[in-house]
């Protein structure tokens, strides 16, 4: 084997397999009286399923140097019943783009909520493509704004800072954040030239925001994976925090957002967020695992509002 992947022999033993795998009957194909010589399908009748010649098929197991269109791919992803993986797999040999979904994501995994709730105290959220928040915990919600209380149509991201009164002053830097979610949806508004939905956001944000609309025109592209914000919070204060961005491998058009400190004071405005969400009781408990990971001695709150050490055992 070499050092580099032939694309079209791949892709023409990739095929063959898929279609060595497949019974006619699962197809609700009629079987034919002769005896098979091959297993699975016969080439002409994935060429049947998928609507190109024979000849087409033969020639792409062979690996003559074909491009199927994305159209092929597609008809030939549903004849050969490929899941999700594998038409990816396909779609990649073919060096063609998959094409999205274009159903909305809005109904988040359960597991995905389950871990948005179970990252508190961190602040956390699941968004879409469209930046729709999908799932938050009361971290993020206490953070933010009451997202709760928002309509469920208004419950999105680039809306709440363009749009919401109450968050004009929040970002300290709120030009360049909106420069970078502008150029991070329009990734997203390209990737999904079928999405309505989405066409109208653009359309709306553009004709009532002209801090959008201005970003807008700059047509800069740029995917957010991790970053950092200054925040101005009326109960926390000035605090500076780390962002992450995952996304789950089987929900690529939803991502989790994690935020954390950047630093000690900043922790300790997201402490009065979080104090009444937890058990006094495990507060102690809180600062000593937060101490543990930072490689630092933890401190207790005092009576007088300030803090001391806190003595941690450790086992021999």
């Amino acid at each position: 084997m070499t050092g580099t992947i032939n694309a079209t022999q791949e892709l023409g033993a990739f095929l063959r397999a898929r279609r060595e795998r497949l019974q006619p009957a699962e197809l609700g194909l009629a079987i034919r009286k002769q005896s098979r010589r091959t297993p699975g399908l016969r080439r002409e009748e994935v060429a049947e399923l998928a609507g190109v010649s024979t000849d087409y098929i033969v020639r792409l197991e062979q690996g003559r140097g074909l491009r199927p269109s994305a159209e092929v791919l597609e008809a030939l992803a549903r004849a050969l019943r490929l899941n999700l993986d594998e038409t990816a797999y396909l779609f990649d040999l073919a060096q063609q783009r998959l094409p999205y979904c274009d159903k909305p994501a809005t109904v988040p995994a359960a597991t995905l909520v389950m871990l948005v709730e179970d990252l508190a105290p961190l602040p956390a959220m699941l968004v879409d493509h469209r930046y729709d928040i999908l799932a938050w915990n009361r971290e993020m919600s206490r953070l933010l704004l009451d997202i709760d209380a928002l309509a469920p149509a208004r419950r999105n991201t680039m809306w709440m800072c363009l749009m919401h009164p109450g968050m004009r002053e929040f970002y300290l830097d709120r030009d360049q954040i909106i420069r970078e979610g502008v150029a991070d949806l329009r990734a997203a508004w390209a990737a999904h030239p079928d999405d309505g939905a989405l066409a109208q956001m653009v359309a709306d944000f553009t004709a009532r925001s002209p801090e959008f609309a201005k970003a807008w025109a700059e047509h800069d592209v740029k995917v957010r994976g991790r970053g950092r914000k200054r925040l101005n919070h009326p109960v926390a204060g000035v605090i500076t925090v780390d962002f992450e961005v995952l996304m789950p491998l089987q929900e690529t058009d939803q991502r989790l957002i994690v935020y954390r400190a950047a630093d000690a004071a900043s922790q300790q405005g997201l402490d009065r967020l979080t104090l009444d969400a937890l058990d006094v009781d495990r507060l102690p408990e809180l600062q000593a695992a937060r101490a543990a990971v930072a490689g630092r001695q933890p401190v207790a709150a005092t009576g007088d509002g300030g803090t001391a050490p806190v003595a941690v055992e450790r086992s021999a």
